[in-house]
C-alpha cells in the first residue's frame, strides 16, 4: 500500500489582460480586488498620499491649497520632474544613474558661460549644452554596455567628473546670472498667453480629449485582436474622473496667473515618454531588457544599444531639467545639481510607482512622485520645519515606497506574475 501523500498542483497563472471582467459596478469592485490581491497597486498609493498630504498641510496652514501656492508647486516640479523622467527610463532597465545631478549642473553651466561670457546666441548655447549632456550619457552607456563596468561605478565616477567640469567651466567666480528676459530666465517665469485664462482651459480640454480618444483607440484595437476590451461606460467614467481633476486644476491656476510654461513642458515630456514606452517597438525593447537581458538578447534585441540609448535619454533630460533649476534660482552656480536634487529625482520615480527591480513603471510616475516630494517640501516650508526634518520625512516616504514595491513584487510572484 502506497503511503505517498498526494500533492496539489497549483492553478496556472492567468494573464490579467485575458480576463473578462463582469459588467456593471460589481465588475469594477471585482477587478479592483483582484489587482490588490495580486499586488497591482498602480498609482493608487501615491494618489491617496497626495490627498492626505494636501489635507494635512491645508489643516495646518490654512493656505496650502491657495491658487498661488499650487501654481508655485507646478512650476517647482519641472526641473526635478524632468530628471525623474530620465530616472524612470534607467530604472526600467533595473539600473541606476548617480550622475544626473552633476549632468544637470554642468549643462546649466555650459549654457550660461556660452551665452553670457562668450556672447553666443542663447538658443544655440542651449542646444550645444544639451547635446553635450547626451554625449555624456552615451559615454556612460558605452562603458556600461560595451566594456562591462557596472552602471553604479560608471555613473558614480561621472558624478564626480561632471561636477568637476561644472566648476571648471564656471571658473573662479563660480556663478553666472541668467540674462534678463532670456530663454533660460523665462523658463520658470513665463505663463502662456501672459496669464490669459483661455490657455489653462484649453490645455485641460485638449488633455481630456486625448486621454479619452487614446482609451477608445486602445479598446478598439484590443477588440479587433480578439482580446477583452474596456467597455465604453468604463472609458467614459475614467475620462470623466480625469476631466474633473484637470478642470479643477485649470480653475485653480486661473485664480493666480494662468497656465505656467514649466507645467506644460513637463507634462509634454511625460506624455511623449509614455508614448515611446507604450506605443513603440523601442519602448517594448526597454521593458524586455529590464525583464531579462538574456531573453531579450535571444529574441534579437540589440541590448547594448538599448542600454546606451537609455543613458543618453536620461542624461539629456537631466540637462534639460538643469536649465529649469537654473531658471528658478536665477543663475548657474557651482552648487546647482548638488544637494538633494538627484535623490529627489530618484525618490520621485520610485514613489510614483516605478520599480527598482526593473521592467515595471511609467513616466507618469515621475510626475506624480515629483508632486508628492514638492508638496511635502512646500508644506514643511510653510510650517517652518527645519531642513533636517524635511530630509527625514522625504527619506521615510522613499523607504515606504520601496517597501511597498518589494511587497508588491513578492505578491505578484506568489500569483505567478513576478
Amino acid at each position: 500500500m502506497s503511503t505517498e501523500t498526494p500533492t496539489t498542483t497549483p492553478a496556472p497563472a492567468v494573464d490579467p489582460r485575458l480576463l473578462v471582467r463582469k459588467e456593471g459596478l460589481a465588475g469594477y469592485f471585482d477587478e479592483f480586488g483582484r489587482k490588490i490581491r495580486s499586488g497591482e497597486l498602480g498609482s493608487l498609493p501615491v494618489v491617496v498620499g497626495l490627498i492626505v498630504i494636501a489635507a494635512i498641510f491645508q489643516f495646518k496652514t490654512g493656505s496650502f491649497l491657495n491658487a498661488d501656492n499650487l501654481t508655485n508647486i507646478t512650476k517647482w516640479i519641472a526641473g526635478p520632474g524632468l530628471i525623474a523622467v530620465g530616472v524612470v527610463f534607467v530604472l526600467l532597465l533595473g539600473e541606476i544613474d548617480l550622475s544626473l545631478g552633476s549632468v544637470a549642473g554642468a549643462t546649466a553651466a555650459i549654457t550660461s558661460v556660452l551665452s553670457v561670457r562668450q556672447g553666443l546666441n542663447e538658443w544655440l548655447a542651449i542646444v550645444l549644452a544639451i547635446a553635450a549632456a547626451i554625449a555624456i550619457g552615451a559615454l556612460h552607456g558605452y562603458f556600461f554596455a560595451k566594456i562591462g563596468v557596472p552602471a553604479f561605478v560608471v555613473t558614480l565616477a561621472g558624478m564626480l567628473a561632471w561636477n568637476g567640469l561644472q566648476m571648471l567651466v564656471l571658473g573662479t567666480l563660480g556663478t553666472v546670472n541668467n540674462p534678463m528676459d532670456g530663454v533660460v530666465a523665462n523658463l520658470d517665469t513665463y505663463f502662456l498667453g501672459d496669464g490669459d485664462v483661455l490657455w489653462a482651459w484649453l490645455f485641460a480640454i485638449v488633455t481630456i480629449v486625448l486621454f479619452g480618444g487614446g482609451q477608445l483607440l486602445d479598446s478598439r484595437r484590443r477588440a479587433a485582436a480578439g482580446l477583452p476590451a474596456r467597455p465604453v461606460s468604463e472609458i467614459a467614467l475614467r475620462t470623466g474622473v480625469i476631466g474633473v481633476v484637470l478642470l479643477v486644476a485649470a480653475y485653480m491656476l486661473n485664480q493666480d496667473s494662468g497656465l505656467p510654461l514649466p507645467l506644460v513642458i513637463l507634462v509634454g515630456v511625460v506624455a511623449l515618454g509614455d508614448f515611446v514606452l507604450r506605443r513603440t517597438a523601442y519602448g517594448r525593447q526597454i521593458f524586455a531588457v529590464g525583464g531579462g537581458i538574456e531573453a531579450a538578447r535571444r529574441s534579437g534585441i540589440n541590448v547594448a544599444w538599448v542600454r546606451i540609448s537609455v543613458y543618453m535619454i536620461s542624461a539629456g533630460l537631466a540637462g534639460f531639467g538643469g536649465l529649469f533649476i537654473a531658471s528658478q534660482q536665477g543663475s548657474a552656480d557651482k552648487a546647482l545639481g548638488s544637494g538633494n536634487i538627484l535623490m529627489s529625482a530618484i525618490a520621485a520615480a520610485v514613489i510614483g510607482g516605478t520599480s527598482l527591480f526593473g521592467g515595471r513603471g511609467k513616466t507618469w510616475s515621475a510626475l506624480l512622485g515629483a508632486l508628492v516630494i514638492q508638496s511635502i517640501t512646500t508644506g514643511l516650508d510653510m510650517v517652518h520645519a527645519q531642513q533636517a526634518i524635511q530630509y527625514m520625512i522625504t527619506g521615510a516616504v522613499l523607504l515606504a515606497a520601496v517597501v511597498l514595491d518589494s511587497v508588491s513584487r513578492r505578491t505578484q510572484k506568489s500569483h505567478g506574475r513576478g
